[in-house]
């Protein structure tokens, strides 16, 4: 029974870090949401307050005011990209893979593939039958 616990044991490690990425993602999906609806609103406000600064207090003509608010948007959003490209995975993926690892590692020492497909095609002729008295 030891090689089916250590089945059990990978499926179970496998669907804890399938679980803390999906909620790693729907966290990141939401918070980037909400980052972006403040940086639009700041940005607007930040253009308009460099852009009149620019034109009518450095007296800049108006292109060259046009170029560098433009300048500077550009390098915030390769800043804020390079930022979200950075999220890895956390600690409880990493450990549950591990886990997962070593089940899997302990089943290939205990079982070869044929033991392992009997049990499933039990499961599948019964579902079959079941399936023809229906």
């Amino acid at each position: 029974m030891r090689p089916f616990r250590l089945a059990r044991i990978a499926a179970e490690a496998e669907g804890v870090r399938l679980r803390a990425m999906a909620t790693r993602m729907v966290t990141r999906v939401v918070l980037g949401i909400l980052a972006l609806v403040f940086v639009v609103a700041a940005l607007a406000f930040a253009h308009i307050a460099v852009w009149y600064w620019l034109r009518f207090g450095a007296s800049l003509p108006f292109y060259e005011t046009t170029g560098i608010v433009g300048g500077a948007d550009v390098l915030i959003g390769v800043i804020l990209g390079l930022l979200a490209a950075r999220s890895g995975p956390g600690h409880v993926e990493r450990e549950a893979l591990e886990v997962r690892r070593q089940a899997v590692l302990g089943i290939g020492k205990f079982m070869t593939l044929s033991e392992l497909a009997l049990p499933a095609l039990r499961i599948a002729a019964g579902m079959r039958r079941r399936r023809r008295r229906a």
